[in-house]
């Protein structure tokens, strides 16, 4: 086996397990670094196919642009679930 067809197989594992991941865990958050990792991992496909540019666009456009916006997104819109305390809104 050649080492090009090693690394292959490893990043399509953790393509698809990320991409698995991804779909079937609840927190947002944790789903959301999945994608960045699936995303980045689709990266690494482009460069094995030598296509360099199309791989820095991946980054720069997917995992910089639409990644920061759906962290951002999770961020501002989870729920609180903590009780406050009394001490503090009597004060």
């Amino acid at each position: 086996m050649t080492y090009e067809l090693i690394a292959f197989a490893l990043f399509a594992v953790i393509t698809l397990a990320s991409a698995v991941g991804v779909v079937l865990l609840q927190d947002p958050w944790h789903s959301a670094l999945l994608l960045g990792l699936a995303l980045i991992s689709v990266a690494v496909h482009y460069v094995m196919l030598a296509a360099e540019f199309v791989a820095m666009m991946q980054i720069l456009v997917y995992v910089g642009g639409v990644l920061i916006l759906i962290a951002f997104a999770v961020m501002l819109t989870q729920v609180d679930t903590e009780e406050p305390d009394e001490e503090v809104t009597r004060a």
